[in-house]
């Protein structure tokens, strides 16, 4: 009897330590949106998507629409800088920067540089800058649309990048091992850590991240050694995004935000 009452004893505790803490969530509001694909919001509360290849900005009654089709398909679109929208088209090896009516102030095709480029991951980045992850010579750089200029400012290394992530001073990215780097201005690299599998993320800071396995979000922070699963309404879901503490989860039926108080 007594080996029994210890064998549940040890169960109950293992379950315990095994299951995750719940991370507390607010129910913001539901938005319907008529896209494909759910991009984000800026902080002027304009949210953005794509359908039929046609980039959207809507916000009560206004909307812009941005649309060219000789470029092929859109690969990703950087919302970092509401007022300089990157829009980028790796097929066609260019980028087209938009103002924030979704005009096209700036295009440019990387094939057509001094000694040409082949991006296959960008964004924005800080002075007149994007990050640029060059095929080539398997680099990452910096290219100045102002004077359209191109300085790789890292060691190569073999593209095997499962996921990346950019802001204006900092570029990440996970192998296919799930090693999480960061790169900064400086082409300084940094080993942050292992993630777990996931099927999304959305990366926070330079410790804290937000990932999707099997439906099942989870907020980690690895500097301070937490992990809590985030308790929202939604049982499956297309995609997440996570923003200034809101987190926006986008179904069949629309938008859901959530607001999130990170520990």
């Amino acid at each position: 009897m007594g080996k029994l009452i210890l064998f549940f004893f040890f169960t109950t505790i293992s379950i315990a330590f095994g299951q995750h803490q719940k991370l507390p969530v607010l129910r913001i509001n539901s938005v319907t949106i008529n896209g494909d694909q759910f991009l984000g919001y800026d902080q002027f509360g304009f949210y953005y998507s794509v359908k039929n290849n046609a980039l959207s900005k809507i916000k009560d009654k206004e909307s812009f629409e941005y649309k060219n089709p000789s470029l092929g398909e859109i690969t990703k679109v950087d919302l970092q800088n509401p007022l300089k929208i990157v829009v980028f088209y790796e097929n066609f090896n260019s980028v087209v920067l938009l103002d924030n009516q979704l005009n096209e102030a700036q295009k440019i095709n990387f094939s057509e540089n001094e000694i040409p480029i082949m991006v296959s991951k960008t964004g924005i980045a800080a002075q007149n800058k994007l990050w640029i992850y060059d095929s080539l010579n398997q680099q990452i750089g910096l290219y100045d649309y102002l004077k359209n200029s191109y300085k790789s400012i890292s060691t190569s290394f073999p593209e095997s990048i499962e996921y990346y992530q950019s802001d204006f001073n900092t570029f990440y990215w996970i192998d296919q091992a799930n090693n999480w780097y960061s790169c900064d201005v400086f082409g300084k690299i940094t080993l942050k850590g292992i993630i777990p599998d996931f099927d999304q993320i959305a990366i926070n800071n330079d410790h804290q991240f937000i990932y999707s396995k099997n439906n099942i979000l989870v907020f980690e922070d690895l500097e301070k050694d937490l992990k809590f699963e985030i308790d929202v309404l939604e049982k499956t879901f297309e995609k997440f995004c996570f923003k200034d503490q809101i987190l926006s989860i986008f179904t069949s039926e629309g938008i859901t935000n959530y607001k999130i108080t990170t520990p």
